[in-house]
């Protein structure tokens, strides 16, 4: 399965706090994850989390934030 660094992961088991949504921060045998509900980080084994994976919702590679000091 291809996780990249930043993808939202939407996983089949909530977080105890109600959120079932995690953000990427590491990846290699362990992924890092950031609980998008209450901000926790946890690292779990791949294979774990490969398994309970329900979505990945990947952000725009094309898109860019424009820059704050940047004239229009």
């Amino acid at each position: 399965m291809d996780i990249r660094l930043g993808d939202r992961l939407k996983m089949k088991k909530s977080h105890p706090c109600g959120s079932d949504v995690f953000e990427v921060l590491r990846v290699g045998m362990d992924f890092r994850l950031r609980c998008s509900g209450c901000g926790h980080e946890l690292m779990i084994p791949r294979a774990k989390c490969e398994k309970n994976i329900k979505r990945v919702d990947r952000p725009e590679e094309g898109a860019q934030a424009p820059k704050e000091n940047e004239n229009v």
